[in-house]
């Protein structure tokens, strides 16, 4: 099972590639908490070009509180990472966790029932692209 959704983008902006990602989480309930983009930081940090690549921490309130009482410790895999990156080619790659392989590793039987319902909702963003 792989650990992320992969749907390649032709013929947008990255930009434009960031609106939909956004506006076809929004349909399955997910809001951005964080927008990390790693091209302005290792230019500022590290003065180096780096092409297009931006990471959204993608939340659904009631799947994240069902996730807290289920097991308190589980912020720590959360939110859902949904990365946006340029490719060599000009063409926009998207890349959204999946959540069943990332809460593998805790040994809850509510969270394998949560993580499926997020799986679901995920894989259908990303076929929705």
């Amino acid at each position: 099972m792989n650990y992320y959704f992969k749907k390649i983008l032709e013929d947008i902006t990255f930009d434009e590639a960031i609106e939909k990602v956004t506006e076809e989480l929004k349909k399955e309930g997910f809001g951005i908490l964080t927008e990390i983009d790693v091209q302005a930081t290792l230019k500022e940090k590290l003065n180096v070009d780096f092409r297009n690549y931006r990471i959204l921490g993608a939340c659904n309130p009631p799947f994240a509180y069902r996730s807290v009482q289920a097991e308190a410790a589980i912020g720590i895999l959360m939110p859902c990472n949904v990365v946006a990156r340029e490719l060599e080619d000009g063409r926009i790659e998207i890349d959204i966790i999946n959540p069943l392989v990332a809460m593998h590793v805790v040994e809850n039987n509510a969270m394998e029932l949560i993580a499926t319902e997020i799986h679901d909702k995920l894989e259908k963003v990303a076929n929705s692209l």
